[in-house]
């Protein structure tokens, strides 16, 4: 161990006798350096077996992996990231399926339920609602590095929609949500994820308040949204309706930005 090395006595064998690293400058197999996966935060605490331990959680909350999948995620060596697996296995953080796939434990769900998130306390309040103004789809989205992350949501009750997960990751490379997120980044922290999105597109959604995609995510689907602002006016959200294009159309904000606008406001209300 190294500077960020844990105090005398830590115990560091409870992760099934985890490697310790030197942090986010500790490489895999193949000489990927842990932590430069595209599933993993751009940030590191220096404690190299928690960061490793981290980096195989997040790899199976993303999609359920295999051993192989979670070593390609990571670039952690085989050895490592099995022990950190099952080390994470013994504490319930995850768990493997029938089809033998590492995925978030029960463990997970019942920390989770412990803690008050105002955000997605409000969305309870505000999503069900603009659900039945527009009959489709409704999410709620933060940013996760390359990411964006589905935290709430609710879905009509039947038809044809465009269902998303609470958890779901989706790329920041394209959809309205990307692009609402995006919009209201640092220039700075934008790359990798602006791709697909000029500078001019961007400013665009600035001055209009909110986005719009048609078939960009996935095809077939139109989405509109727009930020929601914590008691400071930052952006910490956003707030989107999707559905089949046949129904919301290739320019669903002409008709759904004014509610959704409303319902963004309701969400900062309640921050």
């Amino acid at each position: 161990m190294g500077k960020n090395s844990a105090p005398a006595g830590a115990d560091e064998t409870t992760i099934a006798g985890a490697d310790t690293g030197r942090g986010a400058a500790s490489r895999g197999a193949g000489g990927a350096a842990v932590g430069d996966s595209a599933e993993q935060r751009d940030t590191t605490s220096g404690i190299g077996v928690l960061d490793k331990a981290v980096a195989v959680l997040r790899a199976a909350a993303a999609q359920p992996a295999s051993l192989s999948e979670l070593c390609e995620r990571t670039g952690l060596p085989r050895a490592t990231a099995h022990r950190l697996a099952v080390g994470l296995e013994v504490h319930q953080l995850l768990t493997r399926d029938t089809d033998g796939l590492w995925r978030p434990g029960s463990a997970l769900r019942e920390l989770a339920a412990t803690t008050s998130d105002a955000l997605v306390d409000a969305a309870a309040l505000v999503l069900p609602r603009l659900r039945e103004i527009t009959g489709e789809s409704v999410q709620l989205y933060r940013r996760d590095g390359d990411h964006r992350v589905c935290v709430a949501a609710a879905e009509p009750p039947s038809g044809l929609r465009d269902t998303v997960p609470v958890g779901a990751r989706l790329p920041m490379d394209a959809g309205s949500g990307a692009k609402v997120l995006l919009a209201w980044t640092e220039h700075s922290t934008r790359q990798p994820a602006t791709g697909s999105f000029s500078e001019r597109a961007l400013a665009d959604v600035r001055r209009r308040g909110w986005a719009q995609s048609a078939g960009e995510r996935e095809p077939g689907v139109a989405s509109v949204s727009a930020p929601v602002r914590d008691s400071r006016g930052d952006v910490v959200a956003a707030i989107s309706v999707s559905g089949p294009i046949d129904r919301m159309g290739r320019r669903p904000g002409a008709r759904w930005a004014a509610d959704l606008l409303h319902a963004a406001d309701a969400l900062q209300r309640r921050l």
